[in-house]
């Protein structure tokens, strides 16, 4: 029963019982005593029969409070457990140990968050994560110093921050597929790896971009290449210089008792011999003795014409109306390369696309496939020297390449197309001196 209900029952039974002992046949003083004595002890009954329900509402009260504390994520509220229901009691304890379980979750949690976010914040990978506005959420301390200058990027615009930044950086962080690119960083060029990854969080789209600095690891890997090379090189010498060494002792014995028959076969395996080590040698000293450009005009239709008659490919867009500056036989070597590696990664003749376009005051050429594209690993070493994924490949073409572009002022970058299957690289020639950007 409600406690209003009650107390409402109570005083009109303490009513009528003051009513009856009205009309009794009593003295008017012994009336009234009676009526006195009436009116405490209901009153008394009241307070007997409403303290425990008192209590009740109190306690209920109190358990409304402690739920909507939870709703809002404050764990700290306890409530006391009554004594003298049990019910009510075994009520209580559930409260309070679902919050006591709540309290060390969370802190459990944020124990996990401390420990996540120090590591994030002494990775040399730069982390930068953006909302679907393009407002920076989160940024470690890497993408601080590389893309900020130090300063704090949370909540200010991506767009605004990308504007100070180099413009090859730049465009490889507005993309949205993995790419190896080169940028000026300290005065000097550097080879950096970016990743782009989309996601839902809380059903909002977020965007996360992670940049690495490849530089040091590709000098530490350059360096290990290089020892291996010169194990090859000196392999390669000795397999000639010996069967050179053992057929000059037989021309000799040949030339005290002449056979002209033989000393040609002799002098034809020696010539043969060194041939082959001269052409072994020529590979790589043209990668080490690359001459300076010397670039002049060019008209791009009678460039890009003459590279379809060597290797054919379709050319996307319209080229260019003003003439390119480059050294013409250095960039013919370089889509000649570029062109021969999407071959051999598979692609179509009739799916390998040029585009030439201005970009930046100079030139940007892109080469796109449709191969077998370029794996995590392949991105990585890309440019490394003496790379290759080939059985049979020098792994100069690509390395070639990219010392050529940046012999002229430019820039090269690979990465995988953005509308499916293959392979892209992309270059960028500086203007002619004296031209504005």
């Amino acid at each position: 029963m409600r406690p209003r209900t009650l107390t409402i029952l109570l005083s009109m039974l303490g009513a009528l019982t003051i009513g009856a002992l009205a009309l009794a046949d009593l003295s008017w003083p012994a009336r009234l005593i009676a009526m006195a004595f009436t009116l405490l002890a209901y009153g008394a009954l009241a307070f007997a029969l409403r303290r425990p329900l008192r209590r009740q509402e109190l306690l209920l009260d109190a358990l409304a409070d402690g739920l909507t504390s939870l709703h809002d994520s404050d764990y700290s509220m306890s409530i006391g457990e009554p004594r003298d229901d049990a019910r009510l009691r075994r009520l209580v304890a559930a409260y309070n140990g679902l919050g006591a379980d709540l309290r060390a979750q969370r802190q459990d949690l944020y124990q996990r968050e401390l420990l996540l976010d120090t590591v994030i914040q002494a990775s040399p990978l730069a982390l930068l994560l953006t909302n679907a506005n393009g407002t920076v959420l989160y940024a470690n301390l890497a993408a601080r110093q590389l893309i900020g200058g130090g300063r704090k990027l949370e909540g200010l615009a991506v767009a605004g921050l990308l504007e100070s930044l180099p413009p090859a950086m730049c465009e490889a962080l507005e993309g949205e597929h993995d790419r190896l690119f080169t940028a000026p960083l300290g005065g000097e060029e550097q080879v950096f790896h970016v990743s782009h990854r989309a996601f839902l969080l809380n059903g909002q789209p977020h965007r996360l971009r992670l940049l690495k600095q490849l530089t040091r690891e590709m000098n530490a890997q350059e360096v290990a290449v290089w020892k291996k090379v010169i194990r090859v090189i000196a392999h390669e010498i000795n397999n000639s210089v010996a069967p050179i060494a053992s057929l000059a002792q037989s021309g000799q014995r040949l030339a005290e008792h002449p056979e002209p028959a033989q000393l040609r076969r002799v002098f034809a395996a020696i010539d043969e011999r060194m041939s082959h080590l001269s052409q072994f040698v020529d590979g790589y000293s043209r990668f080490a003795k690359l001459p300076r450009p010397r670039p002049s005009a060019v008209d791009w239709r009678r460039f890009v014409g003459s590279l379809q008659a060597v290797s054919p490919f379709k050319v996307e867009g319209d080229l260019p109306p003003v003439a390119g500056w480059f050294d013409e036989s250095q960039v013919e070597q370089v889509m000649i390369n570029l062109l021969k590696n999407a071959a051999e990664a598979g692609s179509p003749p009739g799916q390998t696309q040029v585009r030439v376009g201005l970009s930046r005051g100079g030139w940007s050429v892109e080469v796109r496939d449709r191969g077998s594209g370029m794996s995590p690993e392949v991105l990585a070493n890309a440019l490394l020297p003496f790379y290759s994924t080939k059985t049979s490949g020098s792994g100069l073409g690509l390395t070639l390449c990219r010392e050529i572009v940046e012999a002229h002022g430019g820039t090269l970058e690979a990465g995988n197309r953005d509308d499916g299957d293959g392979a892209v690289v992309r270059f960028w020639l500086p203007p002619a001196p004296g031209l504005p950007d």
